[in-house]
């Protein structure tokens, strides 16, 4: 018995372990989950992109207007309501009894049910063209997220050489605290002049200068981007911690992007929709020169009954031939205006396409430059003016300057690396999507 109750009370206790184990994990994941969530966006340009497309009123306000287009598309083709009409005949019955509007007690009552029909054909032209007017409102939703992808994905890169200049002049002034020391230590042993120490600190006082400004700019920058994702303009940002890897130099290839502007790029797209739909109204102009109709039925009531039935056709006569000829001229007109503002949007996005291809390839030169050429030899002189320096060979001037060029090197790398991204977003805005 005792063997049996000292088992349970082993089962029992490995029972209430594995409850609490449970329990602990249940709490970490859910405590992970809190903080997954309750983290700032702004770490990567995807987060943003995505808090974007959920929360931006100016894309939300496309959508709807793309979503209203597709409904009146719908509607566009239907016949026109019809009419009814009824007329009271002889309410006095020729004079044997006072006015009446009761249809038994007239001479006779007329109802008349009526339905305008366009010519053959107008009704699916107004449809097409409502339906490509339609293409051009979606159009213009890619065209809005494309145009503030472009702009979140800039401010990203912007924010990222702000955020890397501002880390690096932070190390530079540490450095700059170092060689104060260093200084000092000579000053004091009579081997420099105390010149070299106050150089140190002007040095210091423009780097902590520039180090204001920089935040300054941080913080407007985060402003921009809070007011993209229409966030408060004080709401937090993660840092930014990487930019989208650049394509490779065979990615970006003229002929194979050109190709693909054509095809997708969301403004030839609402151009060539505006040009679809400039020929059905051509069409539809052309066909105004037949007659609609409207044919109706009339059951006419005597008293309590309905003893005649009449049919009705009437019928537009299209005389004014001069005001047709000229809405006929109008509408060849906007045809030809909307296929030449076509060409101009083509020739100028492959201009661009150009531009921001041949940018790239600068920046990525010059990242390529700086990193295997400039900045080594810049860190070589500098480790040389240092040693020079505390052997009495080389002055301290000489060795602000080797420092210098080191950050100016590796500022212009990180500007080369955020001049790619937008250049790099430029050319996914002329695609309407990602490379």
């Amino acid at each position: 018995m005792r063997t049996r109750k000292y088992t349970s009370v082993k089962t029992l206790q490995r029972s209430g372990n594995f409850l609490l184990i449970a329990f602990a994990l249940l709490a970490n994941a859910w405590c992970f989950s809190a903080y997954a969530q309750e983290r700032p966006p702004g770490s990567d340009a995807e987060s943003l992109l995505i808090f974007a497309r959920d929360s931006n009123p100016e894309y939300a306000a496309s959508r709807y207007e793309a979503d209203a287009a597709s409904e009146r598309a719908t509607s566009s083709g239907a016949l026109p309501d019809p009419k009814f009409r009824t007329e009271l005949r002889d309410i006095t019955r020729m004079g044997e009894q006072n006015a009446t509007l009761s249809p038994s007690r007239v001479g006779s009552t007329k109802y008349l049910v009526m339905q305008d029909v366009p010519w053959y054909g107008k009704r699916d032209l107004k449809r097409e063209i409502a339906e490509f007017d339609a293409q051009g409102t979606q159009g213009r939703v890619r065209s809005t997220w494309a145009e503030l992808g472009v702009r979140i994905k800039s401010v990203f890169a912007q924010l990222y050489y702000v955020h890397r200049n501002e880390r690096l002049t932070q190390e530079i002034l540490d450095l700059i605290l170092r060689l104060e020391k260093v200084a000092q230590v000579r000053y004091a042993g009579g081997l420099t002049a105390q010149q070299d120490v106050i150089r140190a600190q002007v040095e210091q006082s423009n780097l902590r200068s520039e180090l204001i400004t920089l935040k300054n700019e941080r913080r407007l920058l985060q402003a921009r981007m809070n007011a993209l994702l229409s966030r408060p303009a004080e709401a937090a940002l993660a840092e930014p911690e990487r930019l989208r890897p650049t394509p490779a130099p065979v990615k970006l290839d003229y002929a194979a992007l050109e190709a693909r502007v054509r095809g997708h790029n969301p403004q030839l797209f609402i151009d060539e929709a505006r040009v679809k739909s400039a020929e059905k109204n051509r069409d539809l102009t052309y066909r105004n020169r037949f007659p609609d109709f409207t044919v109706g039925v009339s059951p006419i009531q005597y008293q309590n009954s309905v003893k005649e039935w009449e049919l009705m056709v009437e019928i537009n006569i299209p005389l004014q031939q001069g005001s047709r000829r000229a809405q006929e001229r109008e509408s060849e007109a906007m045809l030809s205006a909307a296929k030449s503002r076509r060409d101009a949007t083509a020739n100028q996005m492959l201009a661009e396409l150009s531009e921001n291809l041949a940018g790239i390839d600068a920046a990525r030169q010059t990242e390529s430059l700086i990193a295997n050429s400039l900045l080594p030899q810049a860190e070589l002189t500098f480790s040389a003016a240092l040693a020079g320096y505390e052997n009495g060979k080389v002055d301290f001037a000489t060795l602000l300057d080797a420092q210098r060029q080191i950050r100016q090197a590796r500022r212009n790398q990180i500007k080369a690396q955020a001049d790619m991204q937008v250049r790099l977003a430029e050319i996914e805005k002329l695609l309407g999507e990602d490379l």
